[in-house]
């Protein structure tokens, strides 16, 4: 900092349930706006007790989290999301010192909220409102029933301490906060220097909200060295930034002997392949140009999941090049994100620039050709929306390069992490595959084509290689969620060089915050730790029918037993006429008997389930709101005429809804004859109030 400059204010920390400001020892880092270079804060050379953030989050964090079930932690992301909503704006407007359009501040700040949404409803509609998490069906481990096997997830008693990486403060956090915080785990923030205080201001406004419990979010905005010497089995780490360093971390004690889990998202050398039947001019192509382009402009391509490799076939190298120059040409302003009319800002910090710069300069010091813009110093559009250059600002115009030798080795190892990509040519989709695959693992990759067979040979040849796989046609070239833009819903990671982590992935990244435990015991012991009734545990039919209790008074393993119903011929015949279902197996004796599965003309098997309806429902009004479907329905034994039928039907669980006067029940139903043989199996999901 200059002797003319304002004093850039020393970013605070939150931890110990409270903001700290580190004492300024003149070894900080000024971290400047990335568009005019002017300081917007001091990052403190000097380090928190990391022990204690820890430990409080071990254990303020823990007993808070710990009292909460996976609903009402559910109820507050979405409490939280709500409220982030309403003060955006104001994150914004920080985010313009990122170098960011509004644009990019949308990817990444309500990116970061529906996250926070998404989670929220999925722990509501996909969990249980409890605090432990069934895994998978029940095993059966002996003969009679009397011992089984479940397995089940239970919460770590650690923290999750997440290293992010500059180019997204909000989101980046986010999307480790939310499965962490769903799955019952505090977190400790790790933001990288260049844009920290974004995500300062970001736990600002969560701190502010005071919709989270003590100790289940701290942010630590200053140096975080030695932050595995704190941590043990107990704990994980999600890191995003380079393989170097990741391979730094895997190999500490932390990771090897002491336990801790690591995720890690790294380096991504991301492809785009254009399928051999695509024609310049066709939707297919216009779709393919412009998602690379976007992925070289939205945050100036500083994305992990930029496209960075443009692989065509061979012939077809130049048509692209000159669409993807005319649409940069036409669309892309780059300057101040401030000024009216900028498409695209800087990158995030002049030290970026420098690298990025570096990276194209070894990329074509390997063999590549820049074909569209140049390394000179841009001129830009200012804040006052003047033209011209810009040296304190980390400004880099669009960068296309062509490789003549598509096996150049830097084009598949060099990351310029910017507004770069390099144009490769195939020469049949074999060598598409080849190509795409020399990344050494990536987070995505998309495959643009209309013909099915196109698509199925690239898609299964870079699958193995790739965390997720966009497929780009004319019918959801509009509707598609883009390239580079993770959905909380699916996994976000890939293997190889991108780290081999999987952040996101619906519920999968909540599971990866819990322990997977085998439990084994007999049905009544599974039954009390999983909260699930199971085959061969107690079950009580002599407190009166079940569907006429409440939640409030309903028990897993009520039960009724229903009395018996003969299956009649006439009954089979009529279930025909009246539905339609005219399949031989129910109206023709003979076809019938000569089928391999029947002895003769069988009732149909969605009459079995109606007459179990009958036999187990109580027709008055009451607790019993809604049938909403059936799950895991199977016909066992035919039923012929004459046959006689009885259910049993088993409260199996109970989920009340969080911020609802009813909840689910879910019932085993059990159908069998006369012979005590199991005619069909299935379970009713049902809506019952809670009083």
């Amino acid at each position: 900092m200059t002797a003319t400059e304002t004093p850039a204010r020393t970013l605070d920390s939150y931890v110990l349930g409270a903001w700290q400001r580190p004492p300024s020892d003149g070894a900080g880092q000024v971290v400047r706006d990335a568009s005019t270079g002017e300081p917007v804060a001091e990052v403190a050379g000097q380090g928190l007790d990391l022990g204690a953030v820890v430990a409080y989050g071990r254990t303020v964090g823990q007993d808070a989290l710990g009292a909460l079930t996976f609903h009402q932690r559910a109820l507050l992301l979405k409490r939280l999301a709500q409220h982030l909503t309403g003060v955006k704006e104001d994150l914004y407007e920080v985010s313009l010192r990122t170098g960011g359009t509004r644009r990019d501040a949308m990817v990444d700040i309500d990116g970061g909220i529906g996250v926070l949404f998404t989670y929220g409803s999925k722990g509501r509609r996909e969990l249980p409102n409890a605090h432990l998490l069934v895994d998978g069906p029940p095993e059966s481990l002996s003969r009679d029933g009397s011992f089984g096997g479940q397995h089940v997830r239970t919460r770590r008693q650690g923290v999750a301490f997440q290293v992010n990486a500059f180019n997204f403060p909000v989101w980046g956090m986010l999307e480790k906060f939310a499965p962490a915080f769903l799955a019952g785990v505090p977190s400790v923030v790790k933001p990288a220097s260049a844009t920290a205080y974004l995500a300062e201001a970001a736990v600002r406004a969560i701190v502010d909200s005071g919709i989270l419990p003590d100790g289940v979010l701290q942010l630590v905005s200053g140096p975080a060295r030695g932050f595995l010497d704190h941590l043990d089995v107990r704990d994980t780490v999600s890191f995003t930034g380079s393989a170097s360093t990741a391979r730094v971390l895997a190999v500490d004690d932390a990771v090897i002997r002491r336990g801790v889990v690591l995720t890690a998202e790294t380096d991504s050398l991301n492809a785009a392949v254009l399928g051999s039947d695509v024609e310049p001019g066709s939707p297919e192509f216009t779709a393919f140009v412009a998602s690379v382009v976007t992925e070289m402009t939205v945050k100036a391509g500083q994305k992990c999941t930029a496209i960075r490799r443009v692989i065509v076939p061979a012939d077809r190298q130049d048509a692209v090049v000159d669409a993807v120059r005319e649409r940069i040409a036409q669309r892309v302003v780059v300057g101040d994100p401030r000024a009216d009319g900028v498409t695209m800002g800087a990158l995030a910090s002049v030290a970026q620039k420098e690298e990025v710069l570096r990276g194209v300069a070894e990329l074509v010091a390997g063999g590549g050709q820049i074909v569209v813009g140049d390394l000179a110093e841009p001129e830009v559009v200012h804040a006052d929306g003047t033209r011209g250059p810009a040296p304190d600002g980390a400004f880099v115009a669009p960068v296309l390069l062509r490789f003549p030798d598509p096996d150049a080795p830097a084009v598949h190892d060099i990351e310029a992490f910017g507004p770069v990509a390099s144009v490769l040519g195939y020469r049949d989709l074999d060598d598409a595959v080849r190509l795409a695959n020399l990344g050494g693992g990536s987070l995505v990759a998309t495959v643009a084509s209309a013909d099915p067979a196109v698509v199925r040979h690239l898609v299964t040849g870079i699958a193995p290689m790739h965390g997720r796989v966009l497929v780009l046609d004319r019918d959801d070239a509009r509707s598609s969620t883009g390239h580079g833009s993770p959905v909380p819903h699916l996994v976000h990671g890939g293997p190889g060089r991108a780290g081999g982590g999987e952040e996101l992935g619906g519920v999968r990244a909540v599971e990866h915050y819990m322990q997977r435990t085998a439990l084994q015991g007999t049905p009544a012991a599974l039954t009390g730790l999983t909260g699930r009734w199971r085959a061969g545990a107690p079950s009580s039919t002599g407190t009166g029918h079940p569907f006429r209790k409440s939640l409030a008074v309903l028990r897993v393993g009520d039960a009724v037993e229903s009395g018996p119903r003969e299956v009649t011929l006439d009954d089979i015949a009529h279930f025909a006429d009246f539905t339609g279902d005219t399949f031989y197996a129910h109206t023709d004796e003979e076809a019938a008997a000569a089928n391999p599965f029947f002895p003769g003309r069988v009732a149909h098997g969605y009459l079995l389930v109606s007459f179990a309806a009958g036999l187990f429902v109580d027709p008055a009004p009451g607790p019993v709101l809604a049938n909403y479907g059936l799950e895991n329905l199977r016909f066992l034994t035919p039923v012929v005429p004459g046959d006689t039928l009885r259910v049993r039907l088993t409260a199996a669980q109970i989920t009340p809804r969080e911020d609802e006067d009813y909840g689910e029940v879910r019932w085993d139903a059990v159908l069998t004859n006369q012979r005590d043989e199991q005619v069909a199996t299935y379970e009713v999901l049902t809506l019952v109030a809670k009083e």
